[in-house]
């Protein structure tokens, strides 16, 4: 079975190995002209390293990931509000990752083109639109360099081209676009001694548009001096003034310095981390209302352009992860692609609909926007049932995890429905 998947990013070339390794024979198509290694950090929970780890890229990922091992929510005054341990010091058989999304994509890339050859994955080839027919699907492109049309037929289609998919927008016509909350996210990456023991995931603040993160993506006892911190802070500038500059706009250090200069956490040198990030972008928090149909025929959807959803509980690239393996084993399931594509829709779109719901409502992050309200911890338990609900929606508890049947096609098993 031939599979077109329009998308380079995270989702794609991984829904690529999730697809070779099913026996299918998947071809990637990205608009960018050159795929390369840039971005911020991400995090990949134990759900999501579990499944790449099954596709045998444990080894790569432990060379370029930290595994952290505590989570810690904390207020504006950088006390302690909630903590809880990570991957495996939370008792799970695989660990979680922070790593730089561009070095996480570049071993994607790498893996994808040993497994399958170096011309999987096509560059500078924008989506136009597709056709279908009882016996297949065509893809139609345009050639950034040449200006030509490309077409290319296959059995399948996946879209897997991010919050501004082509492929959703010829499925949704009458969409409108991604939806704000007003925040928006100063996203910059520095060297900086240890945060506090240098692997945790810091959650420091309250509601959104008042909250700042940092989690080290380099292990302190390996990097070269200081290693890397990813860090985030939320301003709110509200609907009716976005950034004149629009998405990805570049921040001064003294725009940030102005930004961080109300926080006072002593575990972190604010002024040193808005000087010494090699660039600071700002991006709005979006998301998309949840779709009552991702599978079209013989064309689906996948990670972002299926299901975007705000940053809350580190979930959207885990979540975009397990889509790919979920849609590799209905389609090695069942003979009939369109059946196929109809089951995956039906396993995994009411779940993840759900997460974005409830990122919407701030996920396991309403922790620490209760204890802003409450003026401190909050009482013995509240917290973390507010972060198993979130866990046991996404099907991430340490039990759902460790017992799960494998995706890997091999193992099919039916209780994985």
């Amino acid at each position: 079975m031939k599979v077109t998947v329009v998308g380079g990013g995270i989702a794609g070339l991984t829904c690529a190995l999730s697809l070779h390794a099913a026996g299918f024979e998947p071809r990637v198509y990205e608009a960018a002209r050159t795929i390369e290694a840039v971005g911020v950090g991400i995090n990949l929970l134990p759900h999501a390293v579990r499944e790449l780890s099954e596709l045998g890229l444990d080894r790569e990922l432990d060379s370029v990931a930290l595994p952290p091992a505590r989570l810690s929510y904390r207020d504006r005054a950088g006390e302690v509000v909630w903590e809880e341990p990570l991957g495996r010091a939370a008792g799970y058989r695989w660990p979680q990752y922070s790593v730089h999304r561009g070095r996480l994509q570049m071993v994607l890339l790498s893996a994808v083109r040993d497994r399958l050859g170096p011309e999987s994955v096509r560059t500078g080839l924008l989506f136009q639109r597709f056709e279908q027919s009882a016996g297949g699907v065509r893809a139609h492109f345009l050639d950034r360099s040449s200006g030509l049309p490309l077409v290319d037929d296959a059995d399948v289609l996946v879209g897997a081209d991010g919050i501004d998919s082509v492929v959703r927008s010829r499925l949704y016509p009458g969409e409108s676009p991604p939806k704000g909350n007003g925040v928006h996210m100063w996203r910059g990456i520095a060297p900086h001694p240890h945060v506090l023991d240098g692997r945790s995931i810091v959650v420091a603040g309250g509601t959104p548009g008042a909250k700042f993160v940092a989690y080290p993506i380099e292990d302190p006892a390996t990097a070269v001096g200081d290693a890397l911190v990813n860090w985030v802070l939320e301003v709110r500038h509200g609907p009716s003034a976005p950034p004149p500059e629009g998405p990805g706009r570049r921040v001064t250090a003294a725009e940030a310095r102005a930004g961080l200069s109300s926080w006072k956490l002593p575990w972190i040198d604010l002024t040193a981390l808005a000087e010494c990030s090699s660039a600071i972008f700002e991006y709005p928090m979006l998301d998309r209302d949840p779709l009552p149909r991702w599978s079209f025929g013989r064309v689906t959807l996948l990670g972002d352009a299926a299901h975007p959803m705000y940053p809350m509980g580190m979930n959207g690239g885990s979540q975009s992860i397990v889509d790919t393996r979920v849609l590799a084993w209905c389609l090695a399931r069942d003979d009939d692609p369109v059946d196929a594509l109809r089951r995956y829709d039906r396993m995994r779109r009411p779940a993840v609909n759900a997460i974005v719901l409830a990122n919407r409502a701030l996920g396991p992050e309403e922790i620490i926007s209760r204890a802003e309200e409450h003026g401190g911890a909050l009482p013995a338990g509240w917290a973390e049932r507010i972060a198993t609900r979130y866990k046991r929606l996404g099907r991430a508890t340490v039990a759902q995890v460790n017992t799960a049947s494998s995706w890997t096609v091999r193992a099919i098993a039916a209780d994985r429905e």
